[in-house]
């Protein structure tokens, strides 16, 4: 196994316990290594595979209800259709480093305006459908051409006043539901080579497994309190951002 491989192992443990604590961040901070490991097509197909895992297993594993935002979760995965079928032409025409810029520069834009919000007071949003039908395009988008669409269902939700468990559920479960419209993309689209090697779906599918349980362990500190899960949340977006520059680097 190749030092990059191992690297991407450390990358996906480490996503995996982010996407189990806050919501999300399991493929900005796997999306940069895995496409140094894997071809772009082969690492979006283990994205997705990987993806589902993080997210059935918190979303499921803990003891409780979950709470998702039913009405967010159902507009979101239907309107990311027709941008999931969009991020596939991004996808077959750009190469990994324009793909990687693609992902950074939508991160530093969602970090923009994540702290912007963070210094308004909570307040339901005046336009929900709107919201919702942009932020459903924006991830299907990005799913389909770099994996990476959880930040902008993370700026649909911040700023609601929600509880932190609604706002980490919906986003497990909106991530849950883009899988099937994600791997319908692919197929409309015969995208025949996003299919992973037998070997990384062997070695990361037990790191993943392990990353959610650790994660789940550091939500339980993170609900405590509103505050100090949202600032999670923004410090998860720069973190992108760094890591998105230093792979372009």
């Amino acid at each position: 196994m190749s030092l990059i491989a191992v690297a991407a192992g450390v990358a996906v443990l480490s996503g995996a316990a982010l996407q189990s604590a806050v919501g999300f961040g399991f493929a900005l901070v796997c999306a940069p290594l895995l496409y140094a490991a894997l071809s772009p097509a082969e690492a979006i197909g283990l994205m997705i595979v990987l993806a589902l895992e993080v997210n059935l297993l918190t979303l499921l594993g803990e003891r409780r209800r979950p709470v998702p935002s039913r009405p967010d979760v159902r507009a979101v995965v239907a309107w990311s259709l027709p941008g999931a079928l969009a991020g596939v032409a991004v996808l077959r025409s750009l190469d990994a480093v324009a793909l990687q810029l693609l992902v950074t520069v939508g991160v530093l834009g969602a970090l923009a305006v994540n702290l912007r919000a963070e210094r308004r007071p909570a307040a339901p949003s005046t336009h929900p459908r709107a919201g919702r039908a942009l932020a459903g395009l924006a991830s299907g988008a990005l799913n389909t051409s770099t994996s990476t669409g959880g930040p902008p269902v993370v700026l649909l939700l911040r700023g609601r006043g929600l509880p932190p468990a609604t706002v980490r559920d919906t986003l497990l479960a909106t991530f849950i539901g883009f899988t099937p419209v994600t791997a319908l993309a692919l197929v409309l689209t015969g995208t025949e080579d996003a299919i992973p090697p037998w070997w990384s779906v062997a070695v990361y599918v037990p790191l993943t497994a392990l990353g959610a349980v650790v994660g789940g362990r550091g939500f339980a500190h993170l609900s405590a309190s509103r505050r100090r899960y949202e600032r999670a949340l923004t410090a998860v977006l720069l973190l992108a951002v760094v890591a998105g520059l230093a792979s372009v680097l």
